[in-house]
């Protein structure tokens, strides 16, 4: 791809726009960096930046390309200002793709997306076949291309707002995780946020492959799909099962998750889709193997702290909403004792008792939503309110048998007691490990 001489217009300073940028200053483009807000950091000299940008500067803006963060909304007003006087206008993500050369693994879901992505990387680079996690988590690909030797492969996590702007993308395999509702700040409806992650295969031909659930619908998709399911069924049309703990493959067990750091069944999916992909990739399944027994998950979600008197220590400190929160309880092998709480955010957690029921045995509820949480998880098994996170860490383990699993999953935000819910999932983790 060559801009040498054009005007580009990029929209959001931030990694992705700066990544952006870069990448178009070494295509030979006049580039001009918009943002609604500051701009921080040192950039090159030749991009010239332009900090409380507004709609009515893009009016005035004629550009012969301008690219657009994910982070920024396609259909805002501040976007479609400058896309009306551009020559085009496309997002970071399809930028990255023109300028990259190698085999693409594109990875998207409602949830699983981080684990799966970081898996596809391990696998294949455990088969010598050099792979970098990018995308909506990790490096922007922008950046990737901007390398002095880019890897063989990517293991790319997509996001909605990321394919919203694409053209040409089309990924040498994908793999659709799962759907649920989601983002519904920034899509009018459902089938609008649908939508916008299905364009992950709309340039995708015969040539490539699709790793999805058994259950999803993709009867109208060009490519192959390769089918992984976590319901043992004996009819079912998938060359991935996992049952009593197992993983099989072609009918043939081919890893336990308990010789894993992963738990769940969210997490066996996980691993299903990423096998199915890195092998469809050239990966061996030997290496995949032998990839899994060190692989390390990222850190707080549904992250495995150690096993202290047969009991599991699980941190999912991530899961700040009940969408997260009904996932991890869902994915469960083993009796729960929940730990949930946080900042009160007004929302209704009455829905989760039937789910919480089934997989509970008992629950500690702690920080500004602790009592009021109490009073609706009561209802269905044993709970305990407590003010702190160590009281909370305290109380599980008096209430947790042997062979079950304490499971951190708070369902609300940090922001009573933790600045984030990074800060809030490494003080459960050094709690944890200072159980004695």
């Amino acid at each position: 791809m060559h801009l040498d001489g054009q005007t580009v217009a990029i929209l959001g300073a931030g990694r992705s726009g700066r990544a952006a940028a870069e990448l178009c200053l070494r295509l030979g483009a006049k580039v001009t960096v918009y943002d609604t807000g500051t701009i921080v950091g040192d950039w090159p000299e030749a991009i010239t930046l332009t900090p409380n940008a507004t709609p009515e500067m893009g009016k005035e803006t004629r550009a012969d390309l301008v690219v657009v963060s994910p982070g920024i909304e396609t259909a805002g007003d501040f976007a479609q200002a400058f896309a009306e006087g551009s020559g085009g206008f496309i997002g970071e993500l399809e930028l990255g793709f023109l300028n990259y050369r190698g085999l693409v693994v594109a990875i998207t879901g409602t949830n699983g997306k981080t684990t799966t992505t970081e898996l596809v990387s391990a696998f294949l680079n455990e088969s010598g076949i050099s792979c970098l996690p990018c995308g909506n988590h990790g490096r922007p690909l922008c950046d990737v291309v901007l390398d002095d030797e880019p890897p063989e492969s990517i293991a790319l996590e997509v996001s909605s707002f990321q394919l919203e702007t694409i053209e040409t993308f089309r990924p040498d395999i994908a793999i659709w995780l799962n759907f649920a509702p989601d983002h519904m700040d920034r899509y009018a409806t459902i089938e609008e946020y649908r939508a916008a992650k299905m364009r992950i295969f709309e340039n995708m031909t015969e040539d490539q492959a699709i790793i999805a659930r058994s259950e999803e619908d993709l009867e109208s998709i060009k490519s192959k799909v390769i089918r992984f399911m976590s319901e043992w069924d004996d009819e079912a049309d998938a060359e991935y099962l996992f049952k009593d703990g197992l993983i099989y493959r072609a009918g043939v067990p081919f890893v336990s998750l308990e010789d894993t750091t992963l738990r769940g069944l969210h997490n066996a999916e996980n691993i299903m889709a990423a096998t199915a992909a890195a092998h469809e990739a050239g990966a061996d399944l030997e290496k995949i193997k032998e990839s899994l027994k060190s692989f390390v998950p990222p850190p707080h979600r549904c992250e495995l702290i150690r096993t202290l008197d047969g009991v599991e220590y699980l941190n999912d400190s991530k899961a700040t909403n009940l969408h997260a929160l009904e996932a991890a309880l869902r994915s469960q092998l083993r009796p729960v004792v929940l730990i949930a709480g946080g900042k009160d955010k007004g929302l209704d957690y009455q829905p989760l008792t039937g789910i919480l029921g089934e997989k509970a045995v008992a629950s500690v509820t702690f920080g500004q939503i602790g009592q009021s949480l109490a009073k609706v998880f009561s209802s269905v098994v044993e709970t305990r309110p407590v003010e702190t996170l160590e009281e909370a860490v305290l109380a599980a383990r008096e209430l947790a048998p042997p062979g079950s699993t304490v499971l951190f999953s708070p369902g609300t935000s940090s922001f009573d007691q933790f600045s984030s819910y990074v800060e809030r999932g490494d003080a459960f983790r050094e709690i944890v490990k200072q159980l004695k």
